[in-house]
């Protein structure tokens, strides 16, 4: 009889991100399992837990984020790997998100409004790579568009971490400084959430003068924000079942073919009331996108559109693809499209449910337009993305 191979998980519960990862370590172990899992809830900057040293077990998954933690892992001799990526030269195998996707979703959403001002708040320069990387392509976005992006990363902390008051006093004085309406950025939810508490502080309205997008979806934390926050979905699910997979072979004696593995695009964005502006100037194409934002999964066409404005219908496409840089008929299918994502992923609703729920006149069609848009199948999307 084979051995049921033993092993750690040392991941926190306390982040969304992170728990989706356990999500999809879960949904190998139903497909390719059993495993005898070796696991106790804890948090991100805990120590190694005391049975660590003198475990005997076949393989690791870890939030690395200690240098302690690390070489702990390593004494023991065992197949594993991180999964935080915040030790740059780790000798482990590391599997996470590509951050550049992820900037770009983050960049063309606030872009879309219609902002020409944009910023970026994160945390310490060096602190975790993978959030300089969200930073540093957020940056390069904005400036290839000929833009300046504003950016507040915080100082490296010294012998005490800053108050919560002293951050926030911080972050508020940026804000005020910010040219304004204003597309910021974070690197994650908790940084999001803390941008959205220091507007209130200094009177900033958000979303009339700041639009702000975090990262990870954490739902509790978005929905606490005031306003709900608009995030993006990483899906951490898909790097917990690679991980699970990777970690299986490394068990089973082979080798992974590479140190890092950067997995990817995102989910998508979950929308919420943080991001509810339009910065454009133009009254007619204003009304328009808000009508094709509030009405497109209903099936209304460009005609419908055109009849809500004042302008001629020629001189209104004109303006709307000046300003957003696609037809009428081209923001109703993007708008289309990325709700069907999201009901691919989250949901459990037939392809042909998904069409008509989203606004497409045939199933048929519906499919059509999503391979020539996504280059893959309504199916094989939802394979790919959906959660654990």
């Amino acid at each position: 009889m084979q051995k049921t191979p033993h092993v750690a998980l040392l991941i926190e519960t306390s982040r969304e991100y992170a728990r989706g990862l356990l999500r999809g370590v879960a949904t190998y172990l139903r497909e390719r399992g059993p495993w005898s899992i070796y696991f106790e809830p804890h948090g991100l900057d805990d120590p190694p837990p005391d049975w660590l040293v003198d475990w005997k077990g076949d393989g690791i998954l870890a939030r690395v984020n200690s240098r302690e933690m690390a070489d702990e892992i390593l004494a023991t001799g065992i197949p594993a790997i991180d999964l935080r990526g915040a030790l740059v030269g780790l000798e482990l195998p590391f599997i996470g998100v590509d951050n550049r996707p992820i900037a770009k979703l983050g960049y063309q959403h606030l872009r879309d409004l219609g902002l020409k001002n944009f910023a970026f708040c994160g945390t310490p320069k060096g602190e975790n790579p993978n959030q300089d990387l969200r930073c540093q392509y957020f940056v390069e976005l904005v400036e290839e568009d000929g833009a300046q992006c504003h950016v507040l990363l915080g100082e490296q902390q010294r012998q005490r971490a800053p108050s919560w008051e002293d951050q926030q006093q911080q972050i508020a004085a940026w804000l005020e400084d910010l040219p304004k309406p204003v597309g910021i950025m974070t690197c994650h939810d908790d940084r999001g959430q803390q941008v959205l508490d220091a507007c209130r502080r200094a009177s900033i309205s958000v979303p009339d003068t700041v639009a702000l997008i975090s990262v990870d979806n954490d739902s509790h934390l978005c929905n606490l924000s005031t306003p709900p926050m608009t995030s993006i979905d990483v899906n951490p699910s898909r790097i917990g079942f690679a991980a699970a997979e990777m970690l299986g072979k490394m068990m089973r004696g082979k080798r992974p073919a590479q140190m890092t593995t950067l997995l990817g695009p995102p989910r998508g964005i979950a929308a919420r009331r943080s991001t509810e502006m339009l910065a454009i100037d133009d009254a007619d194409v204003e009304l328009a996108i808000r009508y094709i934002r509030e009405n497109a999964t209903s099936g209304v066409r460009a005609a419908d559109v055109v009849a809500q404005a004042r302008s001629r219908p020629t001189t209104l496409e004109r303006r709307f693809k000046s300003i957003l840089g696609r037809t009428i008929k081209a923001e109703i299918t993007r708008v289309r499209l990325d709700r069907a994502k999201l009901l691919l992923a989250e949901t459990e609703l037939n392809v042909s449910a998904i069409a008509v729920r989203t606004g497409f006149a045939e199933p048929k069609y519906f499919c059509e337009v999503f391979r020539k848009h996504q280059g893959v199948t309504a199916t094989e999307y939802r394979k790919r993305f959906r959660d654990a």
